[in-house]
């Protein structure tokens, strides 16, 4: 049953001019400023860092599989930032708050849970893809090829993508109260569902729905890639080649325990367990400082990406002089 003093609402109508008070760190006044230029900073840090590691990776002329893989996790880290930080540096400028319309706010919960979600499942494809380097690497070639690659990337695009529609239709087909005031920088599921007047668990449901098939099962799926993979390391004499054939999992175990450890602590919980000041300062770190370390983690623990980095500066550096060669020339010839 609703509480008393809900807002009955006509999807045709009232949905299309309801508004939502973004709060921000209001409560945080003297430190805006400050607040505002770390935040622009970061952003723009993971905004450069991500832009180079897909750009040499694009122009990286044969790539493997993994490369594949890291080149649309940055695709998805890029669109995952600019769905949340700009909205979150407004509500930092804005004293009292920014505000959001229904169909702006459902679009971001709806953007955000669906690139959070691609994360997981795209996790679990880099699992695959290392399960079988490691433990059918005579059958690697044939098993991870590009067309296989292409259509697992869409796969979990499209699933994540459907899943976020479900979540965020459940979400806002709920009735709200008549506080629209978002304790939060950004319309993260558990601040919208903290308005809704339902009793129970029931406005849970499909938040609960949506962790078993984006967290749970994902990470059920990761987790018996690397039992496989642990089993086929000790089955390996040499403590080089065991080394050698765990080094290559490292940056995938150090994203996958990141991204999975905030959404964990985020999202399975009871609605009961709500704190807004922790929230705020949980997803600050999910939203900003995670993708930031995500650029810093492929470049220090993957040689790979570190070798086409390096050409795609080379390359730079030669057109560059290249360029400044030609105006010589043009030059000399006045």
């Amino acid at each position: 049953m609703p509480c008393e003093g809900c807002m009955e609402r006509d999807n045709k109508s009232a949905d299309a001019t309801m508004e939502f008070l973004l709060l921000g760190f209001c409560e945080l006044l003297c430190l805006r400023v400050l607040l505002f230029l770390i935040f622009l900073v970061v952003h723009l840090v993971t905004l450069a860092g991500n832009v180079m590691i897909f750009m040499a990776v694009v122009m990286e002329p044969s790539r493997p599989p993994m490369f594949s893989f890291l080149c649309l996790l940055s695709v998805i880290e890029l669109c995952y930032t600019l769905v949340i930080v700009p909205k979150a540096l407004l509500s930092l400028i804005v004293v009292d708050g920014s505000t959001i319309s229904f169909i702006g706010c459902a679009a971001q919960m709806h953007f955000f849970v669906a690139f959070g979600g691609a994360e997981c499942f795209l996790l679990v494809a880099m699992s695959y893809d290392r399960y079988v380097a490691i433990c059918q690497p005579l059958h690697y070639v044939t098993v991870m090829s590009e067309g296989f690659c292409l259509r697992l990337a869409a796969a979990c695009c499209l699933g994540s993508f459907a899943i976020a529609l479900g979540l965020t239709v459940a979400v806002f087909r709920l009735p709200f109260c008549r506080s629209h005031r978002i304790n939060h920088f950004f319309c993260d599921v558990p601040a919208v569902l903290h308005l809704t007047c339902t009793q129970g668990y029931s406005s849970d449901l499909p938040l609960l729905a949506a962790c078993v098939l984006l967290l749970l099962l994902p990470f059920l799926l990761i987790f018996t890639s690397y039992v496989c993979i642990a089993s086929a390391l000790l089955h390996i004499t040499s403590s080089t080649g065991r080394r050698k054939a765990f080094s290559t999992c490292i940056t995938h175990l150090a994203i996958t325990l990141l991204h999975y450890g905030c959404a964990t602590f985020m999202y399975i919980r009871p609605k009961s367990s709500y704190s807004p000041a922790r929230d705020k300062m949980v997803s600050l770190v999910y939203t900003n400082i995670t993708p930031l370390l995500y650029p810093l983690i492929y470049s220090l623990r993957n040689k790979e990406i570190r070798r086409a980095l390096r050409k795609m500066i080379r390359r730079k550096k030669i057109a560059q002089l290249n360029s400044i060669r030609d105006v010589i020339c043009v030059c000399g010839k006045f």
